[in-house]
């Protein structure tokens, strides 16, 4: 065998796919600076580009976010934000069976309607089984903020509780954009980085 070979680190995950959310894209808030830091360490990385951000659609989304995925494997990390995180769920719970993800990592998430943007109701009128994700799913992380006025704590703790996900509060992170100064996002990619 060769022993340089040996010397390399083998990583357990090889691709991250980032899902934006609602009146986003990739190329806003700390999803660019995501994608070029793992990139710069050899990981494959997709950001979904979601169609009409500002009037979004199940179906729509649903569709971009499953053509991005394919088929998930114990090698994949889903990361998304806010609506698209509603959206990525939505698209594992209506994968056929078996199917299995290395890791989700949620941010400033929920699945039920928001006080803030009852523009959004229609979106999430429809619930997600979110509870028949966790089998399927290695790690789950959720984080949130405690100044988020968009989502309350309660909506991404009783997410967090419902996929009997780790729960990280990161203080005055907002709603995790760049309007509140998160552009970057160091203990995200140390998270992908513990995969």
């Amino acid at each position: 065998m060769n022993s340089a070979a040996s010397n390399v680190p083998v990583r357990p995950f090889q691709r991250v796919l980032i899902v934006h959310g609602y009146e986003s894209s990739p190329h806003a808030n700390w999803f660019p600076w995501l994608q070029g830091a793992l990139e710069a360490e050899g990981i494959a990385v997709t950001v979904v580009p979601l169609p009409d951000s500002d009037e979004p659609d199940n179906a729509a989304w649903e569709n971009a976010v499953s053509a991005a995925l394919g088929v998930p494997d114990a090698a994949t990390v889903v990361v998304a934000h806010s609506l698209g995180a509603v959206t990525a769920l939505r698209v594992l719970a209506a994968l056929p069976e078996p199917w299995e993800l290395g890791s989700l990592v949620v941010v400033a998430g929920f699945t039920e309607p928001l006080q803030a943007l009852p523009e959004l109701d229609g979106f999430l009128a429809a619930d997600v089984d979110v509870e028949r994700l966790v089998t399927n799913i290695g790690e789950r992380i959720v984080l949130r903020s405690d100044t988020d006025p968009l989502v309350p704590a309660a909506a991404s703790d009783d997410l967090a509780r419902r996929l009997g996900a780790r729960l990280q509060v990161h203080p005055g992170a907002g709603h995790f954009m760049a309007d509140d100064g998160v552009t970057r996002l160091p203990a995200l990619l140390d998270l992908i980085r513990s995969k």
